[in-house]
C-alpha cells in the first residue's frame, strides 16, 4: 500500500472474522502482511484503524486526526509528506484493521544511523547535519558526483547543499580529481613550503581586492581565530562589532547571537564560553547603520575592528544593502578601526573577487575558506600588506598549524579556481539561482503562502515570512514549521536542501536547466500540499 508520497508500507492487521474477544486475546498471534517489497516510507510513525461498516460495500476509514466511530484508534497524514492516509486501503475489505504503522529508515540507513549516535554526539560531526530543526534523520551519503548525491540506499537527490559552498564546480570533478591524484602520489602533507602554496596565494591575491598578503589555514573558524587575534594586534585595541546572526565559526569570542548551528538549535550561546571571552564583541543589527554608530560612540577610540558576512549565509540568506557596506566603510575609517569581511562563505562563491568585488566596496582584512580548497579542508585570511606583517614569523602576531598550506588542498584550490576565472562562470551561476528562487517563490505564492526569495552569484535562499528579510529578528519570523514540512517532502522526492532555515543554498555549474525545472516542478507539488 502506499500514500501520496509514493512510498509504500508494510501493515499489521486481524481479520474480521474475529470476534471482539477473541481480539484482546490475540495480540501475541497477529498476522503480519508484507504490502509491498517496496522501499518503506522512513522517518515516520503514524496510526491508523479502519473499521468496516454493516451493509457497505467496503471499508470506510476516518480523516486524519480524528477517531473512527467506535474504535479508539486514530488516523493520521504520513509525517513524510503530510497526506492524509484515510481511504488509502479501501481495498481490504476483508480486514479489520487495527493497526499501528511504525516507518523506519530503510535499514540499510538504520545500520549507519544507529553506531554513528554510539561513537559521535547526536551521530554527526557538525550539528546541523543532525537535522534536529526539520524533524527525521538525516540522510547518510554513500557518493556524490555533479549535482547530485547518492544515499546509501541508492536514493538519488538534486543536491542544492554542495557540501555547504566548496562545490561550486559540481561534486568531484574530473579535473580537480585527476589533479589531486597526481599530487598525492607525491605525498599527501610536506610540514614544509611547497609552491603550491605560491600559486594559489598568487591566484587569491589577484583576485580579491582587499588582499596584498595571505595565510592558510585548515577551516574557516581557523581562519576567523586568527583575524580577530590580527585585528587586535595591529590596533593595539580589543573591542570588536560583529552582528546579530552573523555566524564566524566556533572560537569563544564569535559565539554571541550567532547564526548557523547555533540559531538552528536554539542555543542561545554556548555553554562553556567564559564571560571574559565575549565581553569584548559587541552585536548590532544587520543592514543598520544607526545601531553600528551607538556602540562606536559608547566605545569611542575602542573598537579593533567591525566584523560581518557581507552577504548572510548563517542565517538564512540575507543580502545587505550596498549603502549599508559604504556606512560601515566610512564609519571604520573614521573611527581608526579595521573592517572584516568574513568571505569564507562568499568568497569566490558570489563573484571570482567574493562579495567586495559584488558590491564594490573594499575592507582591510578578509577570511576565506569553502571554494578555495575545491573540496578540501582549508582557509585562509589576507588584507593589506602592513596589516599581514603583524602575522609571524614575519611580525610578533602568533599563528600556526600543521596541515596548513597541504598540497592536496592548495591543488584543487587552484584546479577550481583556474576553472571559475572564466568567462562567463558567474553570470551563468546567477541566471540558474534566479531561475530557481524565482520560479519557487512564483509557485508558493500561488498556493497562498507567505514566502520571500533573493540570491547572488551562486548563492540563494528564501523565507516562509513576508520579504524582504533585512536581519535576523525578521528572519526569526519565517515559519519554521512549514520549513521542516516543505525540507521533509522536498527530500522524499529526490531534492536535497540545507536542513535548516538559517542556511543558504548553493547553486553549481553542474546544475542543469533540466533540474531546476525539475526542482521547480517537485516544489509546486509540495507547496499545494502544505
Amino acid at each position: 500500500m502506499s500514500c501520496g508520497c509514493g512510498r509504500t508500507f508494510r501493515i499489521t492487521c486481524r481479520k474480521k472474522r474475529l470476534v471482539e474477544n477473541q481480539q484482546k486475546k490475540s495480540r501475541r498471534g497477529k498476522e503480519r502482511v508484507d504490502v509491498s517489497s517496496a522501499e518503506m516510507c522512513s522517518l515516520a510513525q503514524m496510526q491508523m484503524c479502519a473499521r468496516r461498516e454493516r451493509g457497505g460495500e467496503g471499508t470506510r476509514f476516518p480523516r486524519a486526526g480524528g477517531p473512527h466511530r467506535g474504535c479508539r484508534h486514530r488516523a493520521e497524514a504520513c509525517r513524510i509528506c503530510d497526506n492524509d492516509l484515510a481511504g488509502t486501503f479501501s481495498d481490504l475489505t476483508e480486514f479489520q484493521v487495527v493497526a499501528l504503522f511504525v516507518f523506519s529508515p530503510p535499514a540499510t540507513l538504520r545500520e549507519f544511523l544507529h553506531p554513528h549516535e554510539q561513537l559521535m554526539p547526536g551521530g554527526v560531526s557538525s550539528p546541523v547535519r543532525a537535522f534536529k530543526s526539520v524533524g527525521g534523520n538525516p540522510v547518510v551519503f554513500d557518493r556524490v558526483k555533479g549535482a547530485y548525491a547518492w544515499d546509501v540506499d541508492e536514493n538519488k537527490y538534486i543536491d542544492y547543499v554542495g557540501t555547504w559552498g566548496p562545490a561550486i564546480l559540481g561534486h568531484a570533478d574530473d579535473d580537480v580529481l585527476d589533479a589531486v591524484k597526481a599530487t598525492m602520489d607525491k605525498g599527501t602533507s610536506f610540514g614544509a613550503p611547497c609552491p603550491l602554496e605560491n600559486d594559489l596565494a598568487k591566484m587569491v591575491i589577484d583576485a580579491v581586492p582587499s588582499v596584498e598578503m595571505v595565510r592558510f589555514t585548515n577551516s574557516g573558524t581557523e581562519a576567523c581565530m586568527g583575524m580577530i587575534r590580527l585585528v587586535r594586534a595591529f590596533t593595539d585595541r580589543e573591542k570588536v562589532i560583529k552582528f546579530e546572526g552573523c555566524y564566524h565559526g566556533h572560537a569563544d569570542s564569535f559565539l554571541v547571537q550567532a547564526g548557523s548551528g547555533v540559531a538552528t538549535l536554539g542555543l542561545p550561546d554556548s555553554p562553556g564560553v567564559p564571560a571574559s571571552a565575549t565581553k569584548a564583541t559587541f552585536c548590532a543589527e544587520y543592514n543598520n547603520l544607526d545601531s553600528v554608530k551607538k556602540i562606536l560612540e559608547d566605545n569611542k577610540d575602542e573598537i579593533a575592528a567591525i566584523i560581518l558576512e557581507p552577504v548572510v549565509g548563517n542565517s538564512g540568506f540575507i543580502k545587505p544593502d550596498k549603502e549599508f557596506l559604504e556606512g560601515l566603510r566610512e564609519l571604520t575609517t573614521e573611527a581608526g578601526a579595521l573592517l572584516v569581511f568574513d568571505e569564507v562563505m562568499t568568497g569566490f562563491r558570489v563573484s571570482y573577487g567574493g562579495a567586495q568585488e559584488y558590491f564594490g566596496v573594499t575592507p582591510d582584512v578578509t577570511t576565506m575558506g569553502k571554494v578555495i580548497g575545491g573540496g578540501l579542508p582549508v582557509g585562509a585570511y589576507g588584507g593589506r600588506k602592513e596589516i599581514m606583517e603583524m602575522v609571524a614569523p614575519a611580525g610578533p602576531m602568533y599563528q600556526a598549524g600543521t596541515l596548513s598550506g597541504n598540497p592536496l588542498a592548495m591543488t584543487a584550490g587552484i584546479e577550481t579556481m583556474k576553472k571559475l576565472k572564466e568567462d562567463g562562470v558567474y553570470e551563468e551561476l546567477e541566471r540558474k539561482a534566479k531561475k530557481l528562487v524565482d520560479g519557487i517563490v512564483s509557485a508558493a505564492k500561488e498556493h497562498g503562502h507567505a514566502i520571500c526569495g533573493d540570491y547572488a552569484g551562486g548563492m540563494f535562499g528564501w523565507y516562509f515570512v513576508d520579504g524582504p528579510v533585512k536581519n535576523f529578528q525578521e528572519a526569526t519570523k519565517a515559519d519554521a514549521e512549514k520549513f521542516g514540512k516543505w525540507h521533509r517532502m522536498m527530500i522524499e522526492r529526490g531534492v536535497y536542501l540545507a536542513p535548516s532555515m538559517y542556511e543558504a543554498g548553493f547553486m553549481s555549474m553542474a546544475h542543469t536547466d533540466e533540474d531546476i525545472e525539475r526542482t521547480i516542478e517537485i516544489a509546486n507539488d509540495v507547496l499545494s500540499q502544505l
